[in-house]
C-alpha cells in the first residue's frame, strides 16, 4: 500500500434513464482516472433517480449479475481503478422491495465488497414527503474493505447520521458516504456531519452525492467532499456534475492519531 494515494468523489444529477446515467458516470469515471485517482466513488443512486419510488424495482439486479454491475466491472477493469458503485437496487426475497447497495470493485474488475444500506431515510416537511422503507430492506451490517487507501468504511447517505455505525467498523484510513441528500437536509446538515464524522474517526472522508434538480422534481444539496482527520474540507464541488479529487496521507492519518490520541481514549 502506498503512503500517498489519489482518491475521487464523482458528483452527478442522475435522471430516470439508466443507459444516460451510465453514459455520464463513465466519462465522469474517466476523468477522474486520467486525473491519477486510483479509488473512484459514484454517489447514491447513480444509475436511476426514478419519477416514482417504484422505477427501481424495475431496473433491479441480482448480486453478482446485470447490465449495471457488468458496466461497473468492465470499467474498473479496463481503467485498472477500484470504483465504488454508489448505490443500485439489488433484489431481495421480497419482490416490492428492494436493498440500496454499495458494490466495490477491484481494479480487476472482481465484486470484493458490498454493503447494504442500514438506516432508511424518512423525512415530512410542507410538501417534501420521503420514506425509503417503502421500497427498500434495511441492512444489518458494517462493511469495510482493504483498497487502495488501505482499511475503507462503507456507508450510505443517511447513515452519517449515526456515528455508532462507524465506529463499529474500528479505525480506518477512509470512509466513503455515497449520498443523494435532500437541498433541505443537505443545506442545514451536510458538511457538519462529514467533518464530525472525520474529526471523531481521525481518518479522511470522502462524500460523492447528487447535486441538482432532477427530472423528478427533487433538488438534492450536491457538494461532494473531500475531507482530511482534522476535518478540514480539501475539496468540494457546489452544484452540477464533476470530479471531486484528493490525496489520501497515511503520515496525515499518523501525525493526526499520535498528536491527539482520541481514539485510544475511548472508553466503550
Amino acid at each position: 500500500m502506498k503512503s500517498k494515494v489519489q482518491v475521487a468523489a464523482i458528483q452527478m444529477v442522475s435522471t430516470e434513464h439508466v443507459a444516460e446515467n451510465l453514459k455520464q458516470a463513465q466519462l465522469l469515471i474517466r476523468q477522474a482516472a486520467e486525473s491519477g485517482a486510483q479509488y473512484i466513488v459514484l454517489p447514491e443512486y447513480f444509475c436511476i433517480m426514478g419519477l416514482s419510488d417504484q422505477d427501481k424495482l424495475a431496473v433491479s439486479e441480482t448480486l453478482h449479475d446485470g447490465p449495471i454491475q457488468s458496466f461497473l466491472s468492465q470499467l474498473s477493469r479496463e481503467l485498472g481503478v477500484f470504483i465504488g458503485g454508489g448505490t443500485l437496487p439489488i433484489q431481495t426475497n421480497n419482490p416490492h422491495k428492494i436493498f440500496n447497495a454499495h458494490l466495490v470493485f477491484n481494479n480487476k474488475g472482481e465484486n470484493i465488497c458490498h454493503y447494504n444500506k442500514v438506516h432508511l431515510f424518512s423525512f415530512e416537511r410542507g410538501t417534501e414527503s420521503f420514506n425509503e422503507s417503502k421500497t427498500i430492506l434495511a441492512g444489518h451490517d458494517t462493511r469495510t474493505f482493504e483498497g487502495p487507501a488501505g482499511k475503507t468504511g462503507l456507508s450510505i447517505c443517511y447513515d452519517l447520521r449515526f456515528p455508532e455505525l462507524y465506529r463499529a467498523m474500528g479505525p480506518v484510513n477512509l470512509i466513503v458516504v455515497p449520498s443523494a441528500f435532500t437541498y433541505t437536509t443537505g443545506k442545514a446538515h451536510w458538511e457538519i456531519l462529514l467533518r464530525a464524522r472525520a474529526i471523531e474517526n481521525q481518518c479522511y472522508v470522502l462524500a460523492p452525492a447528487q447535486g441538482g434538480v432532477h427530472t423528478n422534481g427533487r433538488k438534492t444539496w450536491g457538494h461532494s467532499m473531500f475531507i482530511d482527520p482534522w476535518g478540514k474540507v480539501i475539496n468540494q464541488l457546489d452544484e452540477g456534475p464533476g470530479v471531486v479529487g484528493g490525496e489520501v496521507d497515511l503520515s496525515c492519518i499518523e501525525t493526526v492519531r499520535q498528536a491527539l490520541p482520541a481514539l485510544k481514549h475511548r472508553i466503550m
